[in-house]
């Protein structure tokens, strides 16, 4: 009998095999040629900001590092998995992998041997600049690669994606409802990278429970049908969401007419509610002219004494539509006899399908480079040629350093070899990483203030790093904000935020691409 492919199979397949066949395919190769356990450093890091087509980000939110934390805890090499890779074949039907090479993944396939730094999660972050940087045998630092892109780089997407629509939106409460739009069980990932990037509550209830917070939600059009289907009408369906939640009542109120019918049955409602000495907590838009019917709700909502109710828009927003929405806003209020921010300081955002998906930048290029491996008790830098410059990594053991100008601002971040101490240096050249034409110099008295942005979080498999709480996550986004130029976070055209090289990286860099190129050009 065929084994099927429900919830249990795709549970079980987040296991030690959550990772591409030629990294298996590769650490045995090392193995069978005596690398496996040579040491060895891959840097992970994106090559670009998430453009979504009519705009694009100038910064990225960095997410995702506990849940692979929580994942490298669990993942071990089990029999059944030894098996199945006993199973594989190659095309002449031998066996793919070699009884000795199996036999070593079960004594050493686990994650004891590697080390890791990494930038926190919540952290404001660049091109290039690696996020997360592995130490440790090669063979295992190599299977690692597939399942530390899988959750990084996903996390960060929908994290600067919810980072974005919140800063759109003026800071006003964000509601993350994409749990019925996700790919399946990555709704959890990006339910917690949302929570981290801008999001203040989730409709997932389960992720809810995670992390600590209430979920939140409203109720559906389905509540009105049902009641209008039974001969009764939205005015009864209301009073009896009113009934059981008389101080949780947001009700939706598109689902006939929004403002002929839905507003004022809400308002009677409240009225209703309020003579009980209940405080509604408002309504919900989810379709039309949103900008024109929150305008028109304001002014309703005030005549009738609810200042305070809110106004929570939903139906495909990202940060372009609430720009745009509250640009109309602002022009249309004060026609209708409304302050604009008696409406714009009463709006929460319910954000689903454009924030779970990322839509229009789906995937982070998010990329995983072998940049140094060890010989003779030293790290021996290592770099790849591209013929697109962007795809040459920076090679060798590196430090990232954050500078911030005379203002406090973040004014770049600087890649240098470990062993280098940037605030000793008297002036600072600062490289561009892939054009030789571009460099900046920094004297010492320019430089307000320097931190290192790498902090150890593994030691040879053993955790050392005490993980941040969600709020202390949100805490470190917000005051990189505060230190970005107002220009980087830009919904559309952001400025270009520096991410630079010292003089010595540079020079190594430029010295080993030389050094690969050297054979091609004297051949003939």
């Amino acid at each position: 009998m065929a084994r099927g492919c429900g919830a249990s199979v795709i549970e079980a397949a987040t296991g030690i095999l959550y990772t591409d066949l030629y990294q298996l395919t590769m650490a045995q190769v090392y193995y069978c040629t005596g690398l496996h356990e040579r040491k060895a450093q891959f840097d992970h890091f994106f090559r670009s900001y998430p453009n979504y087509g009519a705009h694009q980000a100038g910064y990225c939110v960095n997410a995702g590092l506990e849940s692979l934390l929580q994942w490298m805890s669990r993942a071990r090499f089990r029999q059944e998995d030894l098996e199945y890779l006993r199973s594989l074949r190659g095309v002449t039907g031998r066996p793919l992998f070699q009884e000795g090479f199996l036999r070593w993944l079960e004594r050493h396939g686990d994650w004891a041997g590697l080390s890791l730094w990494a930038i926190p999660e919540g952290r404001i972050v660049h091109p290039h600049v690696p996020l997360t940087v592995v130490q440790g045998p090669l063979a295992m630092a190599q299977i690692l690669e597939t399942p530390l892109l899988n959750h990084l780089n996903y996390q960060t997407l929908v994290a600067t994606k919810a980072c974005r629509i919140r800063e759109s939106g003026r800071g006003r409460p964000l509601l993350e409802f994409g749990l019925r739009r996700a790919q399946g069980a990555a709704a959890n990932a990006g339910a917690r990278a949302a929570l981290i990037g801008g999001a203040d509550f989730t409709s997932n209830v389960a992720l809810s429970q995670l992390v600590g917070l209430p979920p939140k939600g409203t109720h559906a059009h389905s509540m009105v049908q049902v009641f209008i289907s039974l001969g009764e009408s939205e005015l009864d369906a209301f009073r009896a969401f009113a009934e059981v939640y008389p101080d949780d009542c947001l009700l939706l109120v598109d689902t006939v007419n929004t403002l002929e019918s839905g507003l004022p049955n809400a308002i009677k409602v409240f009225e209703e509610l309020r003579r009980k000495g209940h405080r509604p907590l408002g309504i919900r838009l989810d379709s039309g002219d949103l900008a024109y019917l929150a305008v028109q709700a304001a002014k309703m909502l005030d005549q009738a004494g609810f200042r305070d109710a809110a106004i929570v828009l939903s139906n495909e927003l990202d940060e372009l539509v609430i720009w745009q929405i509250l640009t109309q806003i602002e022009d249309e209020a004060t026609r209708a006899g409304v302050e604009p921010e008696s409406v714009i300081g009463r709006l929460v955002y319910g954000v689903g399908t454009r924030l779970i998906t990322s839509e229009g930048a789906a995937a982070l290029n998010g990329v995983y480079k072998l940049v140094a491996v060890e010989h003779n008790g030293a790290w021996v830098p290592a770099i790849k040629i591209s013929e697109t410059p962007e795809k040459t990594p920076n090679p060798g053991h590196k430090a990232v350093w954050r500078l911030y100008d005379s203002r406090g601002q973040a004014t770049a971040d600087l890649l240098c070899l470990a062993e280098e101490d940037p605030t000793q240096a008297p002036e600072l050249v600062l490289r561009h990483p892939m054009d030789h034409t571009k460099l900046r110099r920094l004297r010492r008295e320019e430089i307000s203030g320097m931190e290192q942005l790498l902090v150890p979080i593994l030691r040879e498999g053993e955790l050392i790093y005490e993980l941040p709480s969600l709020e202390e996550m949100r805490a470190q986004r917000l005051a990189d904000l505060e230190r970005l130029d107002a220009g980087v976070r830009r919904i559309v055209n952001p400025h270009v935020y520096h991410v630079s090289l010292s003089e010595r990286l540079w020079n190594l860099k430029q010295e080993l691409l030389a050094r690969m190129r050297a054979p091609a050009s004297g051949a003939g």
